[in-house]
């Protein structure tokens, strides 16, 4: 969380730095008109849904709206399992880095594997399997997580996505997919996945509002109507099922009245791209190609802490006294003029 001081720079921190995108505040306060039925049940969520159903081709899938993106990891996940199953996921993966331990509160224990930029792999998951079969004193694997775009930034490709499906089909294994940054995922120019593609090759995944131009709300997909007819339970269970359901309702009818959704996410991605070349061209190390909103590169601490006088960002690693790793996160509302500052202050320093 930024502090005081720290607003008074500019923010390239995270994607929810700024406020909503104009568009959704005017949805709101037209929702904020009418007498509505409450718990998600008003007409504007449901438009929503309806709307949602619409990019993905299906009129058959469970569409779901909570407020948080760990309120929709922890309950997706909850939904899914029994108690004695657990969740594979890439070391790297949200649920054990910055979810505070929302998952194994639940009771699932988190088989962690190691990334390959970023990525879980069929390997990886073999390889779990292979480590955990001393039935009944060990946890049963029994749902792969994985983010799209990943923590790196980087995407899935079909060919990797359809590979993974494939090995949890042959394991009796779900698939479940973290979209915070899903648009992000889609416009990406590494990515030839559809939505339609990911309902298809995925159980259950999750589409991103908070980071792109919501002021809250994550709309989680269900396809498999036997966990989409019990999942309001586990909502209402975890402290998600919100009484006023048109405030998050109202803002994804908008995002996906057209393509709304996919136009500030591809914005974003475009002003990392730029940025991504700037730093680059300043003569500093990008790491991992720059794919989606997300750029990570290699600083000396005396470049950092000048950019610390202008700029708020993200110190990924620490590598030292010499030099560490940060990430810049651009959105659809970034100013092009800070990311011109922000190089012209690196092309001073190299």
């Amino acid at each position: 969380m930024a502090s005081p001081e720290q607003l008074n720079r500019y923010s390239l921190l995270d994607d929810q730095s700024g406020g909503a995108h104009p568009a959704l505040l005017k949805a709101l306060v037209a929702a904020n008109t009418t007498q509505e039925t409450s718990y998600g049940k008003d007409r504007y969520s449901e438009s929503a849904r309806q709307r949602i159903r619409r990019h993905l081709g299906r009129d058959d899938v469970g569409i779901f709206f909570v407020p948080t993106g760990t309120a929709a990891n922890a309950i997706s996940i909850a939904a899914c399992l029994r108690p004695h199953e657990a969740v594979i996921s890439a070391t790297s993966g949200h649920i054990i880095a910055r979810e505070t331990g929302a998952i194994e509160l639940s009771g699932h224990k988190i088989i962690h594997v190691a990334p390959q930029n970023g990525k879980v792999t069929p390997k990886a998951i073999q390889q779990a399997i292979d480590d955990h079969w001393h039935f009944p004193h060990m946890a049963k694997p029994r749902l792969v997580y994985i983010s799209n775009a990943t923590e790196i930034g980087t995407v899935y490709t079909k060919e990797e996505l359809t590979a993974i499906k494939q090995i949890c089909q042959d394991k009796g294994l779900l698939l479940f997919m973290d979209g915070a940054r899903i648009g992000k995922a889609l416009m990406s120019k590494a990515s030839d996945l559809t939505l339609q593609d990911i309902l298809e090759l995925t159980d259950i995944f999750w589409i991103g509002g908070t980071k792109n131009g919501a002021l809250l709300g994550e709309a989680v997909v269900v396809k498999d109507p036997s966990i989409a007819s019990e999942f309001e339970f586990y909502i209402k269970q975890h402290g998600s099922l919100i009484a006023n359901g048109r405030v998050i309702g109202s803002q994804f009818a908008e995002l996906f009245r057209e393509n709304l959704y996919f136009d500030l996410s591809l914005k974003a991605n475009l002003f990392a791209e730029t940025l991504s070349a700037g730093i680059s061209e300043a003569g500093f190390t990008v790491l991992a190609t720059t794919e989606t909103n997300s750029v990570f590169t290699v600083l000396p601490w005396d470049v950092i802490k000048r950019l610390q006088e202008h700029f708020v960002f993200y110190i990924w690693e620490n590598r030292g006294e010499t030099e560490a790793v940060v990430r810049f996160l651009t959105t659809w509302a970034t100013d092009a003029t800070q990311l011109d500052r922000l190089v012209r202050l690196l092309n001073s320093s190299s």
